[in-house]
C-alpha cells in the first residue's frame, strides 16, 4: 500500500495463483495495475496477459497489446515474445509477420525458448524473413539445448534431411531420442 512496486507485483502474483490468499484475478489485476502504472515491466506484461485472456478484466486484445508493448520496449523478454505472437496472429494489431520477427528476435536473444522455436520455424518456412535453413537450425539448436522437445524434434529432422546442417543420421537419432 506504500507503492512499493516489487511488493505490489508479488502480491498480485499471490492473488493470481492463490498462494497464501484466496485466488482472485480481480485483486491480481488491481495490484499489477498499480505496479504497472509505476513502470514495472513484469506487472505490465502480466496485465497484458490478463487482458488477452479476460482474467480479472473484460477481454481486450487491443488493451493487451498496449501493455505488452509498454513492457517490451523496456526490454521485458516475455512481453517481447507475446507481442511477437500478437503481430504474428494479428491479435489486437494488424497482422505483420516482419514486426513479429523483430519482437521474436529480441526475446530469443534473451533466451526465451518459445521465441527461439518460432524464429526457427519462420526461417525454415520463410515467414516474415527470407527462408534460411541454416538460421532455422541455429535457432532450433538454441531452444533444443535448453530442453525444448519441439525444437529437439525439429533439429533432429534437420539432421535427418540435411536441412541447414550436414546430414547426420546419428545426430538425428540423438535429437529425436531427446524429444
Amino acid at each position: 500500500e506504500q507503492d512499493n512496486v516489487d511488493a505490489q507485483y508479488y502480491l498480485g502474483l499471490c492473488y493470481y495463483l492463490g498462494d497464501g490468499v484466496s485466488q482472485c484475478d480481480t485483486e491480481a489485476v488491481n495490484w499489477w495495475r498499480r505496479a504497472a502504472e509505476q513502470g514495472y515491466a513484469k506487472a505490465q506484461c502480466n496485465l497484458g496477459l490478463c487482458y488477452g485472456n479476460g482474467r480479472g478484466v473484460v477481454q481486450s486484445h487491443i488493451e493487451a497489446v498496449s501493455w505488452f508493448r509498454t513492457a517490451a520496449v523496456q526490454g521485458e523478454a516475455d512481453a517481447q515474445y507475446v507481442l511477437g505472437l500478437c503481430y504474428y496472429e494479428g491479435r489486437g494489431v494488424t497482422q505483420n509477420r516482419v514486426e513479429a520477427i523483430k519482437w521474436y528476435r529480441k526475446a530469443a536473444e534473451q533466451g526465451v525458448i518459445k521465441a527461439q522455436v518460432n524464429l526457427g520455424y519462420c526461417y525454415h518456412s520463410g515467414v516474415g524473413v527470407e527462408q534460411d535453413d541454416v538460421k532455422a537450425a541455429e535457432w532450433y539448436r538454441k531452444a533444443a539445448e535448453q530442453g525444448d522437445s519441439v525444437a529437439q524434434y525439429n533439429l533432429g529432422a534437420c539432421y535427418d534431411d540435411g536441412t541447414g546442417v550436414e546430414q547426420d543420421c546419428v545426430k538425428a537419432a540423438e535429437w529425436y531420442l531427446k524429444a
